[in-house]
């Protein structure tokens, strides 16, 4: 049967395919779609949407695909016809632009495992934003020059700025004009309503959740870095936006992988990406010099408010949203590796941000406590990544990327160990939250301790450190790290009410235990969570 697809025109005549960056930026600044920063980043705000909109994606269900899916509030079927429906308003909308661009590219900076990427979007924002992410045909990102024709094994088709109409969300049954839609099968994205333009990132993270494990791969949504004296030192660090990854990967002593989505195959660590996604709000040069020095022509600034005078970017105004975002080419980090590749790892951070104010900072996983809480993946949604979230919530997202895994959380909890078991990593628990009480009476822990317990972790110094299990959560706590007050391991010690202590971190233990009831786990697994 005819698909809408069939009719998109991406004749030459009336689509750019693949333009260089200063191109895209010309025409997006002539389009009035941003304006350049006095860094010569290009801003652009993404209207009402300044975040994902995870409550708004669909997954087309058919029959080659259902058995494999984890259905439920992450993964939400619609029909072939409702896909079909939706993707013919996209095509309709594309068609009727008097200008497309399309970029065509990779996910996967191994050429054994990655997959073909065509972007097409109206905006040429979008379309640099595309560029930089993803990895351009050619680039050394991508190993050089290919002599094989490029393969679209997804399609993305980017109609943001298409709302669903009243009469279109009542025919298909949704309360808002924002619609995003997947199918594993046609190997294909329709995006309505939202120019958010992590969207497109995140929905090829999706699709990598899917196809590599068929490859042997393991996907993972973590950033990885190399120590540069020694490149069997690899280091993975798990977590949702916020907690960290992308700021304690950007290593000056150590070389940059990929700052968000990587594979773990049968060679090693393999970037998803061809660039970077960091969060910028309060960013300055002196707490995060890689990421502020990496704000350059050809990076693509959202919704960072800039003084319309001097076109300088103010990172502490959160004027549309707290979630603002900088992308830029990997390469725009000193000493990054090009292409993406490195060795197994030896070690593997899984990042927290405690909004509860009860975990220890750092604490050293034995490989059953490391599946529990990767399954469960707590930290807290902080305000800005998602559409309507204000203020930071308890949150427990399975495998540290919950909203991206298409298959069960336990398939990926299994492939982790199994990789831990053969290649002896060790797993550490870091929490890059508050200390001294919850959110709201607390305070952050300082970036500086979390670095030092950082570099305690990578250079081994802490691995033969002493431990005492936490009481309630039984995590094994160093006694000490270099450079970190002894006080500020123990989080009870940090709390002037140690009986509100107790209460805030049984309340999170029983929190623990009644998400693992959610999940299929093996008996062992399941007693190395809290103690309720």
């Amino acid at each position: 049967m005819p698909s809408a697809i069939d009719r998109l025109d991406l004749s030459p005549k009336r689509v750019q395919f693949n333009v260089s960056a200063p191109a895209l930026i010309e025409q997006a600044i002539a389009a009035g779609e941003g304006m350049l920063a006095d860094n010569g980043a290009l801003m652009c705000t993404t209207g009402d949407r300044t975040g994902r909109s995870p409550n708004d994606k669909y997954l087309e269900d058919t029959p080659k695909i259902h058995g494999n899916i984890w259905w439920g509030k992450v993964n939400k079927p619609v029909t072939a016809d409702v896909f079909e429906r939706a993707l013919t308003i996209a095509v309709d909308h594309l068609n009727a632009r008097p200008k497309l661009f399309a970029f065509e590219g990779f996910a996967g900076a191994d050429a054994k495992h990655r997959l073909g990427v065509r972007v097409i979007t109206e905006q040429a924002w979008h379309s640099l934003f595309a560029r930089t992410l993803f990895i351009p045909q050619g680039s050394k990102a991508a190993g050089g020059s290919s002599s094989s024709p490029f393969k679209a094994d997804w399609t993305i088709l980017n109609a943001g700025k298409r709302r669903l109409t009243a009469d279109e969300q009542k025919a298909f049954g949704v309360n808002n004009p924002v619609m995003i839609l997947q199918s594993l099968e046609r190997k294909m994205v329709v995006i309505l309503g939202t120019e958010y333009a992590g969207e497109m990132k995140k929905s090829i993270f999706y699709a990598m959740n899917y196809d590599m494990p068929d490859q042997g791969v393991f996907p993972m949504h973590c950033s990885a870095n190399v120590a540069k004296s020694d490149a069997t030192n690899v280091a993975l660090f798990f977590g949702l936006s916020g907690t960290g990854k992308t700021t304690l990967s950007a290593d000056p002593n150590r070389a940059l992988i990929g700052d968000d989505e990587h594979g773990w195959g049968p060679d090693g660590v393999f970037n998803f990406e061809g660039g970077c996604y960091a969060k910028c709000i309060k960013l300055t040069r002196e707490g995060e010099p890689q990421i502020f020095n990496a704000i350059r022509f050809g990076s693509v600034l959202e919704n960072t408010p800039i003084d319309p005078v001097t076109r300088t970017p103010d990172y502490f105004t959160p004027k549309w949203t707290e979630n603002t975002r900088v992308t830029y080419p990997v390469d725009y980090i000193d000493g990054a590796i090009i292409p993406g590749i490195g060795g197994h790892p030896r070690n593997v951070v899984f990042l927290t941000a405690d909004a509860y104010g009860v975990l220890p900072p750092v604490s050293k996983l034995t490989q059953d406590q490391a599946m529990y809480y990767f399954i469960n993946g707590y930290t807290s949604k902080l305000a800005g990544t998602e559409a309507g979230v204000t203020e930071p919530q308890p949150n427990f997202s399975p495998c540290f990327g919950g909203p991206f895994l298409p298959r069960p959380p336990v398939s990926y909890a299994r492939q982790l160990v199994e990789r831990l078991k053969q290649h002896n990593a060790q797993v550490w628990l870091l929490n890059t939250g508050w200390t001294g009480g919850p959110y709201g009476v607390g305070e952050r822990f300082k970036l500086r301790y979390t670095r030092a317990m950082v570099t305690a972790i990578l250079d081994g110094s802490l691995k033969s450190v002493p431990c005492e299990p936490d009481p309630i959560f039984g995590l094994p706590i160093p006694t000490s790290v270099h450079d970190v007050p002894a006080e500020v391991l123990k989080p009870r010690n940090t709390w002037k009410d140690g009986a509100k202590y107790d209460e805030q971190a049984k309340k999170l233990a029983a929190a623990f235990r009644a998400n693992d009831k959610t999940f299929d786990m093996p008996d062992n697994v399941r007693a190395a969570g809290p103690r309720v």
